[in-house]
């Protein structure tokens, strides 16, 4: 059994149409800085084919340690004040354990 085991979060967002823009650049920025973290070994940040205003963060944390260390970030607690009033409903997440490939192959 593994006692540091990675941590993949998946964060359901839903923007108002008008901030869509705003939301973007301020996504981008903080996708760009939070990627430069030790502990983060991928952060993906994806657009809704079918509805403009619904995105995905896809957040991969090397374990739970470097996920709390990440919000404890000047850049995504900046993120965290711009987007919230932009949001058109409080933003979801869901946690998930990767089965393939092993922690190696992040």
């Amino acid at each position: 059994m593994k006692t540091k085991a990675m941590l993949i979060v998946h964060v359901h967002i839903n923007v108002k149409p008008e901030c869509v823009e705003a939301f973007r650049e301020a996504t981008v920025e903080n996708a760009s800085k939070s990627i430069e973290e030790p502990g983060i070994a991928r952060f993906d940040f994806i657009a809704q084919q079918d509805d403009a205003t619904r995105f995905l963060l896809v957040e991969v944390y090397r374990d739970a340690a470097a996920a709390a260390s990440h919000k404890n970030t000047a850049h995504y607690a900046k993120w965290r004040d711009s987007v919230a009033p932009m949001m058109a409903e409080p933003r979801s997440s869901v946690k998930f354990a990767n089965v393939f490939p092993d922690d190696s192959g992040w």
